[in-house]
């Protein structure tokens, strides 16, 4: 019987068992990092910090890596999606479904926390949901520039940022040039993403995933913040869309015009050597 419910059950489907890992791998991602940003803001501080924020995303990225990396690869970036695509390592089939697992298990999760966290919301806001002002709690699930920062300087930021979170990737994945050690890619990839926060995070909140940023915001104009969450910030909610896929070309392309292109694995260059010894000869 036991067989049967799982034979059943079992999709066959490669895309589609690639579009639900994305979805859960972005859901296990999303809810560790928007939680904990709502225990900093609903909790005015004395239930976590800025680091702490940063120690939830990156604990989001390394477990939904290992719930999702040996199916899909673990995208879990809609930015990095559309530069494989791109490149040509996906057809439009799976970019559909990449972009989608990572869509509903965003909203998904961004609509988990809003359950978690209802009571202290309401209470926090008195039953007001704003986006800007004292009691301001949009950017619980989205991110928002600074004040201080210029509408160019928070695009500049999201694009240096997901350069290097692409050259970082690059890096721990490179296995013609000093990659991890196996199994070390998640955490490291956490880490990464950690750092990220603690150096580049002031400006804009590092978004540095359209998928990070994208439906959390449709569900908060759809859950009573309006759309507000669209034009606040000069209509900011592009940049993160943009900035993060412009910032993965970029990395990709430096990369390989640094490094890439000139790195042989040391088998075939010792093969090279050998046959322009025996034409020399």
């Amino acid at each position: 019987m036991q067989e049967k419910i799982q034979k059943a059950l079992t999709i066959r489907s490669n895309i589609v068992r690639k579009m639900l890992a994305e979805a859960l791998g972005m859901f296990i991602l999303m809810v560790f990092g928007l939680s904990s940003v709502a225990q900093v803001v609903l909790g005015k501080g004395q239930t976590g910090q800025y680091l702490s924020i940063n120690m939830a995303f990156g604990i989001g990225v390394t477990l939904g890596i290992h719930a999702s990396g040996g199916v899909s690869g673990a995208h879990l970036n809609a930015a990095i999606s559309t530069m494989e695509w791109i490149v040509g390592n996906l057809d439009w089939r799976q970019f559909t479904a990449y972009l989608i697992g990572q869509f509903v298990g965003s909203f998904t999760a961004a609509a988990t926390v809003f359950g978690l966290y209802y009571d202290a919301l309401y209470r926090y806001t008195n039953g007001s949901f704003t986006v800007t002002g004292p009691t301001a709690t949009a950017l619980i699930f989205s991110t928002y520039p600074s004040p201080n920062v210029s509408f160019l300087g928070g695009f500049f930021t999201e694009f240096v940022a997901t350069i290097m979170l692409v050259l970082g990737i690059l890096a721990i994945h490179d296995e013609k040039n000093n990659p991890a050690l196996k199994g070390t890619q998640p955490l490291l990839t956490g880490l990464l993403v950690l750092g990220i926060g603690l150096g580049m995070g002031m400006n804009t909140g590092y978004a540095i995933n359209p998928s990070r940023d994208l439906p959390p915001r449709i569900f908060t104009a759809l859950a009573g913040w309006g759309t507000e969450v669209f034009t606040a910030g000069q209509n900011w909610w592009w940049v993160p869309v943009t900035a993060p896929i412009l910032g993965c070309l970029a990395g990709a392309l430096l990369y390989s015009l640094l490094i890439g292109l000139h790195n042989q694995p040391e088998e075939k260059t010792e093969n090279k050597n050998e046959q322009i010894g025996v034409e020399t000869s």
